[in-house]
């Protein structure tokens, strides 16, 4: 049997622990409760502010001069993107990995490496990897050459885009 005072314990400690919840629940309402007591959406009318509309310009709608970026395109700043795809494709000559190898593969027949077996959506878009379908391709592969094998997100940047070419192109030299 229960002595008395054992049971008076008990029940002092769940009271104790309800009051203590009871308060900290208070004191959060009291400090992040934006409802109520003349505040919140009513209140906030009060600071309204007027601004002008400006036109907002979608930046990636603009077409953009890629012969004029491969002119000016850093061959340095290249082989710092080729870090990305190093994992899958290897720079020299008959040097296959994941990927095909890129050496020599500006301006090279697409699908023509020998031991590699492509997925075949790369011969439907191109004839040859000039510069504009490596532009293509580099920028979203699965949308350029949909049903490729290449699971990379591609380049956003053009200007990472046009270094790599530019990287890849000075490696056959």
């Amino acid at each position: 049997m229960l002595d008395t005072m054992i049971f008076t314990k008990i029940i002092g400690g769940f009271c104790g622990a309800l009051l203590i919840y009871l308060l900290g629940n208070w004191a959060a309402e009291s400090f992040y409760h934006v409802g109520g007591h003349g505040h919140g959406e009513k209140h906030a009318y009060g600071y309204a502010i007027e601004v002008e509309e400006e036109e907002i310009v979608d930046e990636s709608e603009e077409e953009i001069d890629f012969a004029a970026l491969m002119e000016v395109a850093d061959v340095s700043k290249g082989a710092k993107v080729w870090g990305k795809c190093k994992a899958c494709h290897k720079l020299e000559d008959g040097a296959n990995a994941t990927g095909p190898h890129l050496y020599a593969v500006v301006d090279r027949e697409v699908g023509s490496v020998s031991g590699y077996n492509y997925s075949g959506a790369l011969v439907k878009v191109a004839d040859v990897w000039d510069i504009d379908s490596l532009n293509g391709f580099l920028e979203n592969p699965k949308t350029y050459a949909p049903g490729t094998k290449m699971g990379f997100a591609g380049l956003k940047k053009p200007d990472d885009r046009a270094n790599l070419i530019a990287y890849l192109d000075s490696v056959e030299e």
